[in-house]
């Protein structure tokens, strides 16, 4: 049974700002943490390399 008029009305936009933004945020530690990923496996590639260059 739907409300008769009482109460605020939701804040949908101000929600949905919020969502898009902590989203963006999760996005973003994601992607630095798949680089970070990604630079310490060439770095690691790079000095087993010159570790066999050595030998």
């Amino acid at each position: 049974m739907p409300k008769k008029g009482k109460g605020k009305a939701k804040n949908t936009v101000s929600k949905a700002k919020y969502n898009r933004l902590m989203h963006q945020k999760v996005n973003k530690v994601k992607l630095e943490k798949q680089y970070h990923k990604e630079r310490l496996k060439a770095l690691i590639k790079k000095v087993n390399e010159q570790k066999k260059q050595e030998v």
